[in-house]
C-alpha cells in the first residue's frame, strides 16, 4: 500500500465541500443558471441568487436545498446597469455576510444577426461583459479586503471558441449573432487576463463555455440540425453543467486559474 501521500491532504468529497462558502450568481433564474444554483446549493454552499425579477430570485432561493448551515438569498441585480451592481453586491453582502464565489451567468439576449445588427446593438451586446468584469472586480477587492481567497467563474461559450455553421441555421432561425460570438471569445480572454493580475491576491478566475444546452423555445428542426454536428449526437441538459460549475468553485480547482473549461459534447473537438 502506498502511503506516501501526505497526511493532511483532503479527500474527494473535502475538496468539493462548498459549506460555509457563499457563491453570488447572476442570471440564476435562468435555464442554465438555476441548475448551477442547485449544483452549489447541494454542494453546501449559501447561494444569493440574483435576477433582474427580484420576486423570481426569491422563489429560486427558496427552491434551493439547504445543508447544514446554509441560508441562501434572492436579490434584484441587472448587470446591464454598471452604476447599480455596487449596490446590489452590498445588498448581497448584507445578507449572505460575504461572497466566496461569482459565477457571471446573466445574459441579455440580442435578437439580430449579422445581416440586421446596428451598431447600437452591436455595442449593448458587448456591454454583458462590461457587467460581468465589474462585478468580478467587486468580488475580487471584497476578497483583498477581508483577505480570504475567491472564485470568480465567467460564463463563455462554445461559440467565444469556433464560428458556427450557417447552414444549421438556414431558413430556421436568425444566425447566430456575430456580436454575441465577439462578446463571449471576449470573456474567454478577459479570464486569463483578470487571472494573471489577480493570482497574487488569492483570487481564482476561470470561464465556463457550454455547447449546445437549448431552450424549451428553441424549434425542433434547429435542435435536429444542431445534433448532427455533436460528436454525442445530443444535445447537453442543464444538469450537465452542475459537476463543472462545483469544481470550479470548489478547492478542487485550487491550481486551476485563467482556463477555459468546454462543456459541449465534443463540438469544438471535430
Amino acid at each position: 500500500m502506498d502511503d506516501s501521500h501526505s497526511a493532511n491532504e483532503r479527500n474527494i468529497q473535502e475538496l468539493f465541500n462548498l459549506s460555509g462558502r457563499v457563491a453570488l450568481v447572476t442570471g440564476g433564474g435562468g435555464h442554465l443558471g438555476s441548475a448551477m444554483c442547485r449544483a452549489l446549493a447541494e454542494a453546501g454552499a449559501s447561494v444569493v441568487v440574483t435576477s433582474r425579477d427580484a420576486a423570481r430570485a426569491r422563489d429560486i432561493a427558496q427552491s434551493l436545498p439547504q445543508l447544514g448551515s446554509a441560508l441562501h438569498h434572492g436579490i434584484a441585480l441587472d448587470h446591464m446597469q454598471p452604476d447599480s451592481l455596487e449596490a446590489s453586491f452590498q445588498q448581497a453582502i448584507a445578507l449572505a455576510g460575504s461572497v466566496d464565489t461569482l459565477v457571471n451567468n446573466g445574459h441579455e439576449a440580442l435578437s439580430a444577426d449579422w445581416t440586421t445588427v446596428t451598431a447600437d446593438e452591436f455595442s449593448r451586446q458587448l456591454g454583458n461583459a462590461t457587467g460581468y468584469f465589474a462585478l468580478a472586480r467587486l468580488v475580487r477587492d471584497h476578497a483583498v479586503l477581508r483577505k480570504t481567497p475567491a472564485s470568480i467563474v465567467l460564463l463563455g461559450s462554445m461559440y467565444g471558441v469556433v464560428g458556427s455553421y450557417p447552414d444549421v441555421y438556414a431558413g430556421v432561425s436568425i444566425a447566430n449573432p456575430v456580436a454575441y460570438q465577439v462578446l463571449k471569445g471576449g470573456i474567454i480572454q478577459m479570464a486569463r487576463h483578470l487571472a494573471v493580475y489577480w493570482a497574487k491576491d488569492g483570487v481564482r478566475v476561470n470561464c465556463l463555455s457550454p455547447g449546445p444546452f437549448p431552450g424549451p423555445k428553441v424549434p425542433a428542426e434547429l435542435i435536429e440540425r444542431l445534433r448532427t454536428k455533436s460528436p454525442l449526437a445530443r444535445m447537453g441538459t442543464p444538469e450537465e453543467l452542475k459537476g463543472a460549475i462545483v469544481f470550479l468553485a470548489s478547492d478542487a480547482s485550487s491550481y486551476v486559474t485563467g482556463q477555459n473549461l468546454i462543456v459541449d459534447g465534443g463540438w469544438t473537438a471535430w
